[in-house]
């Protein structure tokens, strides 16, 4: 563990059911929730995207898990098999075990967890809040395939914002569809001249700006297991 000024640099070890998965937890001392990350198809917890979004957060108040989906080893499965990427229900289990792993630690046991995902991720954030129920405060959606959730979009409880790119058209449809399903608090928004990736001048920082707004609004306060986050020994 690190000190991170005001708070904490967790090295994350997080036992699933069928491995081991490597993160890194940051939590500041006032934290009012923690946002764990699922990154898309191909990516990483060192997507640089979902590192400037984490950073932004942080600079919100919130605490951050980033955190690898795959193993090294299924890594490099998948780079010629291109399966596991899209193992929705592998994907979402992993998440499932990573919010339990959150909640098995003094620091971070008190904090309101929110799902941040991107691409494929976002289906499997969607699918892991739909079986966590109201364990899960928030979801956002960057440049998702919510698509991928299928039937669970319907059982999602959790606040969702779907943020997509003004430019990618493809993909602005089938978050109109699952806007459509979901019957939970909902909102869809699209970031003007954007594509997929955010990838044009300010665009990340207005999804960063979004998501900081939509979290913050509704990971305040505590979750239901009490107190306050404690400096881990």
């Amino acid at each position: 563990m690190a000190d991170a000024g005001n708070g904490y640099t967790l090295e994350a070890r997080i036992p699933a059911r069928s491995a081991m998965l490597e993160g890194e937890a940051d939590v500041g001392e006032e934290s009012r929730g923690i946002v764990l990350f699922a990154h898309g198809s191909g990516s990483s917890r060192h997507s640089p995207r979902n590192q400037f979004v984490a950073r932004s957060l942080r600079d919100a108040g919130l605490a951050t898990l980033l955190f690898d989906l795959l193993t090294r080893e299924e890594e490099a499965v998948d780079l010629h098999t291109r399966h596991l990427r899209f193992d929705i229900g592998l994907l979402a289990e992993r998440l499932v075990d990573a919010s339990r792993w959150v909640r098995s630690r003094p620091e971070m046991r008190a904090l309101k967890i929110g799902y941040f995902g991107a691409s494929t991720g976002a289906g499997a954030a969607l699918v892991a809040a739909a079986e966590l129920g109201n364990e899960i405060g928030a979801v956002v959606s960057r440049g998702g395939r919510p698509d991928l959730a299928a039937d669970a979009l319907t059982r999602v409880k959790s606040p969702t914002l779907l943020i997509v790119g003004g430019l990618d058209e493809p993909v602005i449809k089938l978050n109109e569809d699952a806007l459509a399903r979901l019957r939970c608090e909902k909102e869809l928004r699209i970031v003007p001249g954007a594509t997929h990736l955010f990838e044009e001048h300010g665009a990340l920082e207005e999804v960063a700006r979004l998501a900081g707004e939509w979290f913050g609004r509704h990971l305040h306060g505590r979750s239901d297991t009490g107190g306050r986050p404690e400096k881990a020994a």
